[in-house]
C-alpha cells in the first residue's frame, strides 16, 4: 500500500524518547551496557529474516552501529525493551519514519517469544505515536509468513490494508502484509484490553 496523501500532508514524526513503564516492561534508550545482550539476541537467523534491517550475522560492530544510528534518531526512536525490576535486555521496538508515515516496528529475542511483551511494548508505542504527534494514521507491518507479528498487529487495533514487498538485509526481498491504525480507532480503543 502506499499512503494516500491525507494520511501523512502536515504530519509532524518529531517525538521525544521518554521512558516508558508498561507492566512487566520498561522501554528507554538503548545504551552501552545493552550491547552484549543485544548481539546474543540479535545474531538469530530466525529474527533477522523477520525484520528489514538487522543484519545476521550480528556482531559487536552491528551493535555499536545500532546504537549510534538510534542516537542520532534520523530515521525515528528506538527503545530498548526491558524486564521491570531485572533490567533484562529483551529486545528493541521503536517508531519509524517511513515513505508511508509513521510506523511501528519490533522484535523479541528469541528465549523471550510467547509472553506477550510485544504486544505489551507495541499497546505502549501505539499511545506514544498518537498522544504526542499529531499523525492521522500508524503504519505496521508484518511478513506474510509471521503469525504471531500479525497477532500483535491486530491486538493493538490495526486493520489489514494490503499487501507489498519489503526489502530485508537477511532473506531480499520479501512479501509483507501492511497494517494501518488511524486516531478515531485508535481513540475508541484506548481502554483496550491487554493481552
Amino acid at each position: 500500500m502506499v499512503a494516500e496523501a491525507d494520511d501523512t500532508d502536515g504530519e509532524s514524526y518529531a517525538i521525544d524518547c521518554p521512558v516508558l513503564v508498561t507492566e512487566r516492561l520498561v522501554l528507554r534508550a538503548p545504551r552501552e551496557s545493552d550491547i552484549e545482550q543485544l548481539v546474543v539476541l540479535a545474531e538469530n537467523r530466525h529474527v533477522a529474516e523477520m525484520l528489514a534491517r538487522m543484519p545476521h550475522p550480528y556482531g559487536e560492530a552491528e551493535a555499536r552501529a545500532f546504537l549510534a544510528m538510534t542516537a542520532s534518531r534520523r530515521a525515528g526512536i528506538a527503545y530498548a525493551l526491558t524486564l521491570a525490576g531485572t533490567e533484562t535486555f529483551v529486545g528493541c521496538a521503536g517508531l519509524n519514519t517511513t515513505d508511508r508515515g509513521l510506523e511501528l516496528g519490533y522484535w523479541i529475542g528469541e528465549p523471550y517469544w510467547k509472553r506477550g511483551y510485544a504486544t505489551e511494548a507495541a499497546h505502549a508505542l501505539v499511545d506514544l505515536a498518537f498522544q504526542k504527534t499529531a499523525i492521522q494514521v500508524l503504519h505496521a507491518s508484518t511478513r506474510v509468513i509471521n503469525p504471531a507479528s500479525r497477532r500483535v498487529i491486530h491486538k493493538c487495533g490495526f486493520q489489514y490494508a494490503g499487501q507489498g514487498m519489503l526489502n530485508s538485509i537477511v532473506a531480499g526481498q520479501v512479501p509483507v502484509e501492511r497494517y494501518r491504525l488511524d486516531r478515531r480507532t485508535w481513540t475508541s480503543l484506548r481502554n483496550w484490553v491487554h493481552f
